[in-house]
């Protein structure tokens, strides 16, 4: 019987000490020893909040964490999803690089120490990154347009080089390329196993970001990884014009929208006492830390969970990367309202939809050729294609960011295509400016490609309040602003 009450006893008391730990640890008391990028949780302060869900008002701090695209986070995905008597034709892919080493430094301060190796034992992680840094060493002699040939294939310095791809950014890629390829090759075939060169349209960018991201996508993408098959053309403009790159009008837009930006950050007295702040804490004037476009750099900071810099003036902290977020925000909502960007979103993003389109028609008519395009690009190449297909809510680029293009055959009736548009998984078909009506009266769950061709060819033009321009060429030159 004694030994009986004993047992009960400490069967109690082991409960309780349990129940008291995990309280403790709910409420932030006891601390959580993590390590990322090689760093010991000890040696800086973490500053990366918990992930939550959306918060009701607009939250600076979460909107970072969604640009960021930390690869741990789960996502929905609507990708592929048809009824079963439709088959998929094409696919355009757009992306935006991944996780990337900031372009700017915040004057008189330590870089981040950020490391740009790619190691199996530091997080993210995944499970192709040791063979895609093994099939990247072995592609010297890749067939690309120059001078992407002179371009290293992977991130590979302990200190990362300005505007480098980090291991984060090469695992969001390869996650994206994982994803679409249980889709499109595994459920719908988009692709036969002995794939062409021909059957790809691969195009990027002179800077080692978009070409690493675009191979880290497709490492993840293809059956067959075949360096002998892998073609990618330069595009020497990040908006993917081509051959046509010059459009005065476009420029007008531009200069307007800047000059936007500009008296709006006049009028925000809070965010101006912040630069006076952060001036005086590094020491420089506050025109040449406004100049260093301090935000970029501390993004790097917050999205690799390392602290902001300090001097012995103090430090740069929370508060002051709350303020500068929240002005970004407030930007891109009065962008909306004032429509300057859209003008020049409807003329900069023209080339590339007129390409797409002219694809889509081309695999509509049965053309085996370039059934999968991948753009691999910047912020500054999504932003306006968003803003032209009317998708004004959508927010700004996130790092490996990607925009689609499903090209969609009815078995039941094979003349007529359909296109479903997607943006990091969610399916806007219905919030584009040529498709938001369609819905309403028909069932299908897509948009007619007849909408988007019309929309590419005529009514770009007509959105620009033109009733002339019946062409690009003539939207471009057209004079009284």
């Amino acid at each position: 019987m004694l030994f009986r009450n004993r047992f009960l006893l400490l069967l109690a008391l082991a409960a309780l000490l349990a129940f008291v730990s995990l309280s403790l640890q709910f409420f932030h008391l006891t601390p959580v020893s993590t390590a990322k990028n090689g760093v010991s949780s000890k040696s800086r302060k973490r500053i990366m909040p918990d992930p939550v869900t959306e918060p009701p008002v607009m939250d600076p701090v979460y909107e970072a964490l969604l640009y960021c695209n930390i690869p741990s986070v789960a996502e929905r995905s609507m990708e592929g999803h048809a009824p079963h008597h439709f088959k998929l034709v094409s696919v355009h892919v757009f992306i935006r690089h991944g996780d990337r080493y900031p372009l700017y430094v915040i004057p008189k301060t330590k870089r981040p120490e950020i490391d740009c190796t790619l190691l199996a034992n530091r997080k993210p992680y995944h499970p192709k990154l040791e063979a895609f840094v093994s099939h990247m060493s072995k592609g010297s002699g890749a067939s690309f347009e120059s001078p992407l040939h002179s371009l290293p294939l992977y991130p590979n310095h302990a200190l990362c080089e300005m505007g480098e791809l980090t291991q984060t950014g090469v695992v969001q890629h390869l996650q994206n390329g994982q994803l679409l390829r249980d889709i499109y090759l595994k459920k719908h075939k988009l692709l036969p196993n002995n794939w062409s060169t021909d059957q790809l349209y691969l195009e990027t960018t002179g800077k080692s970001r978009t070409l690493q991201s675009g191979l880290a996508l497709l490492y993840g993408f293809l059956p067959d990884f075949d360096w002998k098959k892998i073609h990618f053309r330069h595009q020497p403009s990040a908006l993917f014009c081509s051959g046509n790159c010059y459009c005065p009008l476009r420029n007008q837009y531009l200069e307007k929208e800047q000059r936007r930006q500009y008296l709006l950050r006049l009028k925000n007295s809070q965010l101006e006492r912040t630069y006076e702040d952060m001036a005086r804490i590094v020491d420089v004037p506050t025109k040449q830390l406004r100049a260093a476009n301090p935000i970029d750099s501390m993004l790097c900071h917050f999205c690799h969970n390392v602290s902001f810099p300090c001097t012995r003036n103090g430090c740069i902290d929370m508060e002051h990367f709350k303020v500068i977020k929240t002005h970004q925000i407030e930007d891109e909502r009065e962008r909306r309202e004032k429509k300057l960007y859209l003008g020049y979103a409807l003329l900069g993003a023209h080339p590339i939809l007129n390409q797409t389109v002219t694809r889509m028609q081309r695999a509509a008519e049965g053309r085996k050729e370039e059934v999968f395009t991948l753009y691999s690009a910047h912020d500054v190449t999504l932003s306006p294609v968003l803003s032209a297909l009317g998708l004004m809510e959508a927010r700004f680029p996130r790092f490996a960011a990607r925009l689609i293009f499903e090209l969609w055959q009815d078995r039941e009736k094979p003349s007529e295509h359909s296109v479903r548009i997607l943006y990091n998984g969610v399916d806007v078909t219905f919030h584009t400016s040529f498709c938001q009506d369609h819905h309403k009266h028909s069932s299908k769950p897509m948009c007619p490609l007849e909408n988007l061709v019309r929309f590419v060819k005529r009514d770009m033009f007509v959105g620009l309040g033109s009733s002339t321009s019946t062409n690009y060429y003539d939207a471009c030159h057209r004079e009284g602003f």
